[in-house]
């Protein structure tokens, strides 16, 4: 009980956030966010002959390893130092307005072209104990240097950077754009094992449903369908920014990358249909329930009615013979003074049982109602 409590108390932390900085306040003024993680800084830098790949503490080091290679990744994860935040923005000549929206978390997936440079932010999902999360990933791309800024230190990237070292050792180097795109499927490429699990357990109450078992049913469809919205909320703005990303950003990007840009909102297209079908099976099963509790309660309803119907003649007759009349008058029951009164009442109490029953018997009433009929008659 503890754990549902828990994690719908998360859901809705999800729902409801709040902005660290006060209203007007100057953009140019950055806080960390709450409970921010250390921040690492690595930098992986490669041209067709060099490869660097390594943690990094000093900041002058940086323009050097941008002029000297093909390609700079700037790789920082985790926001509590928010001096080095701001050093990076301004080195790299970045939009105030963008390193607030860094620092300022849950922030929708979205493209910002700026006059020097291109600002992405993606969410980065997650799936804790059945409960669906997100961290934010900011993508900075200015010439050949790529900026991005984890709120967590998860190493997500891994494959990004498996991908640039196969990629050199074929004589190839991958172009920033590129790079901006690699990063950005790995993200999309993350919902689908939670999309799954969401459908996993779609079949799971689908399986208790069928066997009977549905007394938890309801509010796991509650749950699962509050999971489904909060994934579905969070990939659908991925797909207007993958697009936006393509039509903006015909001369930071070459041909090929755009080609593989579609093929990623595509994958965001095809997450969301999957959503929209699980959320609608899962709205099937919860009214199916409910038309299953309702049946049965019609059931349980019909069944005391049938009982209530049985006894009404009976409670009659033993209400009449009930009367405290005086028994000196010839008028008032004489049946009272008879030897066999008494068994005489009781058989017709008998008598009066029966026929109902064999009533409700050929009316149909006793056998459960057919489903091929609408009011249960042969």
């Amino acid at each position: 009980m503890g754990k549902k409590h828990r994690r719908r108390t998360l859901s809705r932390k999800q729902l409801r956030f709040r902005r660290q900085s006060r209203p007007g306040a100057n953009p140019a003024i950055v806080q960390a966010p709450i409970e921010a993680k250390p921040s690492r800084m690595h930098v992986l830098a490669y041209s067709p002959k060099q490869f660097l790949d390594k943690d990094i503490t000093d900041l002058a080091a940086l323009s050097g390893m941008a002029a000297s290679h093909s390609v700079c990744w700037i790789d920082v994860a985790g926001l509590a130092d928010v001096g080095l935040v701001k050093q990076l923005g301004e080195k790299f000549d970045l939009h105030p307005l963008a390193i607030e929206d860094v620092m300022n978390l849950h922030q929708r997936a979205k493209v910002e072209p700026y006059e020097h440079s291109l600002f992405v932010i993606a969410r980065l999902p997650q799936l804790i104990d059945g409960h669906f999360s997100s961290q934010q990933l900011s993508i900075f791309l200015r010439g050949n240097t790529v900026l991005t800024f984890q709120e967590e230190t998860s190493d997500w990237f891994e494959p990004v950077r498996e991908r640039v070292r196969k990629s050199l050792e074929r004589s190839r180097s991958i172009a920033p754009g590129f790079l901006v795109y690699a990063l950005l499927d790995v993200v999309i490429d993350s919902y689908f094992p939670i999309v799954d699990a969401l459908g996993d357990e779609l079949d799971e109450i689908e399986g208790l449903m069928a066997s009977g078992e549905t007394r938890v049913v309801l509010g796991r469809i509650h749950q699962l369908l509050h999971e489904l919205l909060l994934v579905r909320r969070t990939i659908r703005p991925h797909r207007d920014a993958i697009n936006e990303l393509i039509r903006d950003s015909s001369e930071r990007m070459d041909a090929e990358t755009l080609f593989f840009l579609r093929d990623c909102a595509d994958h965001t297209i095809q997450l969301i249909e999957l959503l929209e079908v699980y959320r609608e099976m899962c709205i099937d099963y919860r009214d199916f329930h409910l038309s299953l509790i309702s049946n049965r309660m019609n059931e349980v309803m019909r069944g005391l009615t049938l009982v209530a119907t049985v006894f009404m003649p009976l409670n009659l007759i033993a209400a009449i013979y009930g009367m405290n009349f005086a028994d000196d008058s010839p008028y008032n029951m004489p049946e009272l003074r008879w030897r066999f009164g008494y068994p005489a009442v009781l058989g017709l109490m008998v008598c009066v049982a029966v026929l109902t029953v064999v009533w409700f018997s050929r009316r149909g009433w006793l056998r459960p109602p057919d489903p091929d009929t609408s009011d249960g008659r042969e």
